[in-house]
């Protein structure tokens, strides 16, 4: 029996980086994964993969096409996941994601500030009002929301992005509040600088590290790491976790 066997989740921005190593991760523990993203051909290739994984563990997976800031492609991403499968279990808010134009807010673009907010916070919101009342009707569930590491203290040049995931880590705490009585538990993972192929690409640019990735004190995490942690959250091994902001950091919130 794998961990999430049985149950069916919906994962977010799930074509590339963390979202698609915890498609693959979720599929091989059992579950029924609807693999969404912005970018329906990397959905389809990442649930190709996934649902090979899941296939000795009863697992599964689909690809749809969501942009997670419009109310009719979120509706019909969580109607094709009850429509295939019957239920939904598990939600991870994982779309998002900062950009180069973000900055000081004396300096930041307004559009820089809208597109973060929408896309990080927005896109949260807009899953869960839609996701959560399925949740519900399975009887409970798990919703894991993306934040950062910049979330929990202070990083400079970030400003639109740091409202955008600090909102997202106070929606959490709320939301775990309003949703307990439902037997919905919603929590968030808070990633420090992550080896996702952006990053990467990011590094190989600038020929170094920034300095919060230097005090990462054990060193940058994988996506697999990233995705090991939502996998916790959303099994029942996290059963009785709820409203909390969950660091995989390699050490660098606490320096």
């Amino acid at each position: 029996m794998g961990r999430l066997s049985g149950k069916v989740a919906l994962i977010t921005g799930a074509g590339g980086g963390i979202g698609r190593e915890a498609a693959l991760l979720f599929a091989s523990e059992g579950a029924r994964v609807i693999v969404s993203d912005i970018n329906l051909e990397a959905a389809g290739a990442a649930a190709q993969d996934a649902a090979a994984l899941g296939r000795s563990r009863d697992g599964d997976a689909m690809a749809v096409h969501c942009d997670v800031s419009n109310r009719e492609s979120v509706g019909a991403a969580v109607q094709a996941a009850v429509a295939r499968y019957g239920r939904l279990d598990i939600l991870y808010n994982n779309a998002g994601g900062s950009s180069a134009a973000d900055g000081p807010v004396t300096e930041a673009p307004e559009a820089e500030f809208w597109r973060a907010i929408t896309l990080d916070l927005f896109g949260t919101f807009l899953c869960c009002k839609l996701a959560i009342p399925a949740l519900v009707r399975s009887g409970g569930g798990s919703v894991i929301n993306a934040t950062s590491i910049v979330a929990l203290k202070g990083l400079p040049g970030h400003d639109c992005y740091t409202a955008a995931k600090g909102g997202v880590a106070a929606l959490t705490r709320s939301m775990a509040v309003e949703f307990a009585a439902q037997h919905i538990r919603v929590n968030a993972v808070a990633p420090g600088v992550t080896l996702t192929r952006r990053v990467e690409q990011r590094l190989a640019t600038t020929g170094g590290l920034d300095g919060l990735a230097a005090k990462q004190l054990l060193g940058l995490v994988q996506p697999r790491e990233i995705a090991e942690m939502a996998l916790f959250l959303a099994s029942d091994e996290s059963r009785r976790i709820t409203g909390q902001v969950l660091s995989v950091d390699g050490g660098a919130s606490i320096v």
